[in-house]
């Protein structure tokens, strides 16, 4: 069965689901989107995530023609047309059609899409074992520019610095910002392990303020682990004990060398292991139910 995708308001299958050449998603980047999963039959963190994406589009004011109910909706109704339990789902709102110029005032109408569909980011021998990543030249955007706490459909900064990633033959790359402190991955948040305390980036630094990310300090602190929010180089994630990443796609995976250096025994380690377990077990029964 051919994918099921929502274009305002339609459902078509992914072969005929089609925007036009004149929005000004697909010309500028104009809009805000979301990344989600549904684990078990329940889709995680859905709440969140739409009052993320809805703050978003308040920051470029970009006003969303359904409530945050009809949103949620829409998000169910997508994954039931695919008959999915488990899947990855992307909501877009884009500015919508316009003009060739960059007056947003031109689009009448903004474009809403939903895909559901299954993903696999990461190879399950990365879960267990680690992965290798580097620090990419290409530096974080700054938040006067366009605000990494927003979930823009401008992500070239992030592009950029997955292109040094792939010239690297590793799966990710860390960003510093252009203040040299660690921000985040192209598509993750980073936490660090030092004396037994977790760290991870304050989102002034230049991040988007994870939905995973907040999910992983909330278990830390239910397992009695310290958690803290403070900047960082990069010396201390090569001097760090252990290092993982966050991500809604790649939930969370060890980080076990940077440029080269070994991150404590060059093995995940023991606080890594137990906050992965530990969202393993969160997920099988969290969550917003699709069938009811």
């Amino acid at each position: 069965m051919s994918i099921q995708v929502y274009v305002n308001g339609e459902f078509f299958p992914k072969e005929e689901a089609k925007i036009s050449v004149f929005d000004h998603g697909f010309l500028y980047g104009d809009g805000v989107f979301e990344g989600i999963r549904a684990y078990n039959g329940r889709v995680f963190k859905l709440k969140e995530h739409i009052d993320r994406l809805y703050n978003g589009a308040r920051g470029i004011m970009l006003d969303i023609p359904l409530t945050k109910e009809e949103m949620t909706e829409v998000v169910l109704e997508t994954i039931r047309r695919n008959q999915l339990k488990d899947a990855y789902i992307r909501l877009v709102v884009s500015r919508g059609t316009g003009d060739l110029g960059l007056d947003p005032r031109k689009c009448q109408k903004p474009t809403i899409i939903c895909i559901a569909d299954k993903i696999v980011l990461y190879p399950e021998k990365l879960y267990t074992e680690g992965m290798e990543i580097i620090t990419a030249a290409t530096r974080r955007n700054r938040p006067e520019g366009v605000n990494p706490q927003m979930k823009s459909l401008n992500y070239l900064n992030n592009i950029l610095a997955k292109i040094e990633a792939n010239l690297a033959g590793v799966p990710e790359a860390m960003l510093l910002n252009t203040e040299d402190y660690v921000a985040e991955c192209t598509g993750d948040n980073i936490f660090i392990v030092r004396d037994g305390v977790l760290i991870t980036p304050p989102p002034y630094v230049g991040i988007l303020i994870g939905i995973t990310r907040n999910t992983v300090m909330e278990l830390a602190e239910k397992l009695g682990i310290k958690v803290e929010e403070k900047v960082f180089t990069r010396y201390e994630v090569f001097t760090a004990d252990e290092c993982f990443l966050s991500g809604t796609a790649a939930e969370a995976i060890p980080v076990v060398k940077v440029d080269g250096r070994p991150i404590g025994d060059g093995k995940p380690g023991p606080i890594t292991k137990k906050i992965i377990d530990a969202f393993k077990e969160l997920i099988k029964t969290e969550g917003t139910e699709i069938y009811k």
